[in-house]
């Protein structure tokens, strides 16, 4: 009977689990309900165990070698100063001095001219010439007046009459040169024209009070004082001096009254 039931697989399963169950029935009978472990909730850590582990780990952590930090590369500066582009010297413009402009004689020719030191009752000088002969400038300036009308009369014989045609230029060296009885005053001379010396202004005549009178050139110099000032600007410097050095070919400037 029982190798019958070693032959059946079936059998044998059943007698082996009976076998385990009363195994564990005899467990239980003899030691009890087995112990079932559950986990406890961690209880709070002791404060000197923490300060104890804290140190040991700062310890720990200075004893370990620390890499030397990465010096950083210095950035290259330049020491020079740079230098400020250069700078154009501006331009000045100065007038030549009184002594570098030039002057000459008032008439051309020259050698046609005759003249005095005298003058009547003001500092002047009568150029006496042929009619037609020259009149010029006698330095580089602006042509301040200008008449080409004569008005003159003897019911109208003011100061700002009596010169007839004339010409005033107030030159580049700040002299006042006037020359009047003229004949006629040369194309393009006007007030405000800039001339050179040497320039021709007009013609040797004796319009104005010199009617009648030989051909001259009636010449004052004057400090500049404005249009229509007739008696400044018929003569404060006797010419004679200055007249002659001019006619010599030397290069004078007058001195100015005060």
């Amino acid at each position: 009977m029982f190798s019958r039931w070693r032959s059946s697989p079936l059998l044998v399963a059943v007698v082996l689990a009976l076998l385990i169950g009363l195994f564990v029935v005899m467990r239980f009978a003899i030691g009890g309900a087995p112990s079932v472990e559950i986990a406890k909730a961690p209880s709070t850590p002791d404060v000197r165990s923490v300060r104890a582990t804290v140190d040991a780990l700062a310890g720990t952590l200075t004893a370990l070698p620390i890499a030397p930090s990465a010096t950083p590369t210095p950035v290259a500066t330049s020491t020079m100063t740079p230098t400020p582009p250069p700078i154009a010297p501006a331009t000045v413009t100065t007038q030549p001095a009184p002594s570098e402009i030039p002057h000459v004689f008032p008439l051309v020719p020259a050698d046609a001219a005759s003249y005095a030191r005298a003058h009547h009752d003001y500092p002047a000088t009568d150029i006496f010439a042929p009619e037609g002969t020259g009149f010029v400038a006698v330095t580089n300036g602006v042509i301040e007046e200008v008449s080409r009308i004569d008005v003159w009369s003897s019911a109208n014989d003011g100061l700002c009459t009596r010169g007839g045609l004339y010409v005033s230029l107030v030159g580049d060296d700040g002299v006042r040169y006037y020359g009047s009885h003229l004949s006629a005053v040369a194309p393009g001379i006007e007030p405000g024209t800039r001339v050179v010396a040497g320039q021709l202004l007009g013609y040797v005549g004796n319009s104005g009070n010199a009617r009648g009178v030989s051909p001259h050139l009636h010449f004052g110099i004057s400090r500049p004082t404005g249009p229509n000032d007739c008696g400044v600007r018929r003569g404060e410097v006797w010419p004679y001096e200055y007249l002659n050095e001019w006619k010599a070919g030397e290069n004078v400037v007058p001195v100015l009254t005060e």
